[in-house]
């Protein structure tokens, strides 16, 4: 069952939850971002589902008075998420750089040998084990996605088809011991209970082990205005001064921090047992916790206003579109990930906007973005159609994607991205120098 047909449960599957905070349960109050209702963005949809159903939930953001995470509610389980997922990390040729370059840090900077073990929480595909599997250092993957983890195995990665949380870490320590180096991702924010997820960590990690975990950034989000990466797989958006209240209360500290470009600005963060001295608490997280409360992260105030800003972008991205097509220009998407479905979905881009979407990903091809949709062909769709404009859904990978599709510029084509504003710019090898 994919999912969307899991997704297609009754009325009572469906999580209607009070609106309190996941974390330190205060009441919400507060609305960070409301983008109306939309489907579930990874639910892709297959030909033979056009006819169905589609359901679709609330999308709308609050920001906690009392330990300020921002954070969706709890609409829809993660079982109905995750258990199959269209997200195959490996079809980013950055991201996968990306973790072999962390796989190199990490085993240097934290002695990791054949001795040691290295378990990753979403483990996906084993994009990111399949380096430290070939340093000769053991690994084992955590992910509740089956057919992702049928693709690790292929690379030789075991997995743990599981959720995280308290109760299985106890099972897989039990079976597997405590890692050295245990890592997350982009999973922090797909988690709805925190609290429990944090503690299963805790299980997991070795005596004198070590945390990272990699997130965007809400600061960045906000600076960058990057709404779209709202969606209902992403049910918490992180500051530090959040993050680190989390942690701190499973009994984990915060010892270090680095700010990484990667999806539009993200946090890695580096946390041990409180009880592990051997790890001093580094200048970079006095430095990063002061720029935030400078900031105003730890103020209501700071968070107002973010509503009318996403606005703002929708109506500008709409005149584009408009614009373009009132002058008879074809424009197609590149890419079908979860931050173009809420886009597409929040300012209500169709077929009449967008003849076509492309994706390198074989899974989601021949098929329908959720809710709007928008056929999702294989990439060289576009040079045989030879569109005006290319709109580029995720738009954090738009260097790779204006690489990979510079062939555009034969026939006068040009890229868009909409974030943080609308822009139109032309192939790299064809650009002004």
């Amino acid at each position: 069952m994919n999912s969307f047909a899991s997704a297609q449960h009754s009325l009572a599957d469906t999580r209607h939850t009070t609106q309190n905070c996941r974390f330190c349960a205060a009441e919400l109050r507060h609305t960070f971002a409301d983008l109306g209702t939309s489907p579930l963005c990874q639910s892709i949809i297959r030909p033979d589902q056009l006819q169905d159903m589609e359901p679709s939930y609330p999308l709308h953001a609050y920001v906690c008075h009392n330990c300020f995470l921002v954070q969706l509610q709890e609409f829809v389980a993660p079982q109905n998420i995750f258990s199959e997922y269209a997200y195959f990390s490996s079809y980013s040729s950055s991201w996968v750089e990306h973790a072999r370059r962390y796989t190199d840090m990490a085993a240097e900077r934290f002695g990791l040998g054949p001795d040691s073990k290295v378990m990753e929480i979403a483990s996906n595909d084993g994009y990111l084990l399949q380096h430290f599997l070939a340093k000769g250092i053991p690994v084992l993957g955590i992910d509740p996605a089956a057919n992702v983890a049928a693709a690790a195995a292929l690379k030789g990665i075991p997995t743990e088809i599981r959720f995280l949380g308290s109760a299985s870490a106890e099972i897989i320590a039990g079976m597997h011991g405590q890692a050295d180096l245990l890592l997350g991702n982009n999973v922090l924010a797909h988690v709805p209970d925190l609290n429990d997820f944090v503690a299963g960590m805790k299980r997991l990690l070795a005596p004198n082990g070590v945390i990272t975990m990699e997130f965007p950034h809400l600061r960045q989000l906000m600076k960058g205005n990057q709404f779209d990466t709202i969606y209902h797989e992403h049910f918490s958006y992180f500051s530090f001064v959040a993050v680190e209240k989390i942690f701190a209360s499973q009994g984990l500290t915060l010892f270090d921090v680095e700010e990484l470009p990667t999806h539009g600005g993200s946090l890695r963060i580096y946390a041990r047992h409180a009880g592990n001295a051997q790890l001093a608490v580094g200048d970079r997280v006095h430095a990063m916790l002061r720029t935030e409360v400078e900031e105003g992260f730890l103020s209501l105030d700071h968070y107002r206003g973010f509503s009318e800003q996403v606005k703002s972008t929708k109506r500008k991205l709409l005149a584009f579109l408009i614009d373009a097509k009132q002058r008879g220009k074809r424009i197609v998407g590149y890419g079908a990930p979860g931050k173009g479905n809420t886009l597409l979905n929040y300012c209500g881009i169709r077929t009449d906007f967008l003849d076509f979407t492309v994706d390198a990903n074989p899974y989601k091809q021949n098929s329908y973005t959720p809710g709007t949709r928008i056929p999702i062909l294989p990439p060289d769709s576009i040079r045989s159609t030879r569109p005006d404009y290319v709109l580029i859904l995720p738009w954090n990978l738009r260097d790779e994607i204006s690489h990979a599709a510079a062939f555009i510029a034969e026939w006068g084509g040009q890229f868009v991205v909409p974030i943080p504003e609308v822009e139109v710019f032309r192939a790299p090898e064809f650009m002004a120098v």
